[in-house]
């Protein structure tokens, strides 16, 4: 991959917030109740079990990034270990998954938003309120990964304030009365609750990406995605603790935090964690366009999408196709589509992209092609296996005919992609190729 096209702007404290932006989304400032409304004050262990199978991912992660300086991320591993088709596959359905996230968060902004105007939600007003964040997303992104990089941080800083402020003043009026261990939640109700909440920690993988513009990401990456999923378990778990401690009726709140906020704050309390979401979803917003926009560049750099989307901007040195191609698909799915159509399914999906790098991990180990790893998984192959198995676990809890069936058809579309374009490349060659010997 030709490399020299992009600007190595980002550094490992870059690399970090990206990963605590995509990290920090919408879940944290919702799924405390839903949680909570499952499996009660057991929800504690559920935040707990979601960060020790998201750090085992993370650690596959961690060793397989540490490999590669290009970018692309699990595209891009899932090709060097299982080939060009499952490479394609992964780089498709974490393009779909990327782009229906934003869909889902930008749309969850506008509830957010309609916390101070609730006619922001509706109408032409709503359509015009997508298309100015898209639009901004865009322009900061075909600017320069260095202007996206500052815009993330100042977001991380910007959403990472007010929970932090949530969390310690919080702490001061927590009721135990409101904990109760005495009856165990079922299984069934335990393993749906580890699913639904694994979406509050995934989104790390958003630093990988964009590898091939990093300063050293052999060796900041790791470090990125360790510092960021050790920074955010922490904060989630207190936050957890918080908002059971202070919020009697949490299990019943559509805006948890807020409501917490508010008994424990005043009324300016549930404004500044509603400013706070809007913050964090903004972040959010713009790591997962920066992914997003990166791929259909990696994929075309390996000549296997059309080559007009490798082509980067000679003064800002910025895949600016690829990214109008994102941009533009974003804006019409985030108009069609609300928040709950795509939480599950992506959160699904992300979890099959993720068994592909964790299944990449002992192939690079027996490899002695491969670059050296500048990051050693502490508990490597058992950390790889571990992983496949309770990435097997939380998949068994999905209902294959209502979420399962339109990933296979994502996935179904994305083989037709590959071999057709794979057809035309070479009907093509083949006819330069005669036009070529004609006299």
């Amino acid at each position: 991959m030709n490399e020299s096209k992009l600007v190595r702007g980002l550094g490992k404290w870059d690399l970090t917030a990206i990963a605590i932006n995509t990290i920090i989304g919408t879940g944290i400032f919702i799924l405390p109740a839903r949680v909570t409304g499952l499996i009660g004050s057991f929800s504690l262990l559920a935040f707990v079990v979601c960060a020790l199978i998201t750090g085992l991912i993370v650690l596959c992660f961690a060793e397989v990034s540490s490999r590669f300086q290009s970018t692309g991320g699990m595209y891009l591993y899932a090709k060097e270990a299982f080939g060009p088709v499952v490479g394609f596959e992964v780089g498709w359905l974490y393009w779909v998954v990327r782009v229906a996230t934003f869909a889902a968060n930008c749309n969850a902004f506008l509830i957010y938003l309609g916390f101070f105007y609730p006619a922001a939600n509706e109408g032409a007003l709503r359509i015009a309120i997508i298309s100015s964040i898209v639009v901004s997303m865009t322009a900061v992104n075909l600017i320069g990964v260095r202007e996206s990089a500052i815009l993330t941080n100042v977001f991380t800083v910007g959403k990472i304030v007010p929970l932090l402020v949530f969390a310690a003043i919080g702490l001061f009026f927590i009721q135990p009365a409101n904990f109760n261990f005495a009856e165990t939640p079922e299984y069934g109700k335990f393993s749906q609750a580890i699913l639904l909440l694994i979406y509050a920690y995934v989104g790390f993988e958003a630093a990988v990406i964009p590898a091939g513009e990093s300063k050293d990401p052999q060796k900041s990456l790791p470090f990125a995605l360790i510092a960021a999923l050790g920074f955010c378990t922490i904060l989630f778990i207190v936050i957890q603790f918080v908002a059971m401690g202070t919020l009697p009726g949490l299990a019943d709140s559509k805006t948890p935090l807020a409501d917490a906020a508010t008994l424990f704050m005043g009324s300016f309390g549930g404004a500044f964690i509603a400013v706070g979401a809007l913050i964090s979803i903004l972040g959010n917003l713009n790591g997962g366009f920066l992914a997003a926009s990166r791929l259909p560049f990696a994929m075309a750099e390996q000549k296997e999408l059309p080559q007009a989307l490798a082509k980067t901007h000679e003064r800002f040195k910025t895949p600016f196709l690829s990214i109008i191609v994102t941009a533009a698909v974003i804006l019409v799915l985030t108009i069609y589509s609300t928040f709950f159509t795509a939480v599950t399914i992506a959160t699904i999906t992300r979890l099959l992209v993720y068994a592909t790098t964790c299944l990449a991990l002992p192939v690079f180990r027996r490899r002695t092609d491969m670059p050296a790893a500048r990051f050693t998984a502490p508990l490597g192959i058992a950390a790889a296996v571990l992983s496949l198995a309770l990435i097997a676990w939380l998949l068994s809890n999905v209902d294959f005919a209502k979420e399962g069936i339109p990933i296979l058809v994502a996935a179904a579309v994305g083989l037709v992609i590959y071999f057709a374009y794979r057809i035309f490349s070479k009907t093509g060659s083949n006819d330069a190729s005669t036009l070529e010997e004609t006299p």
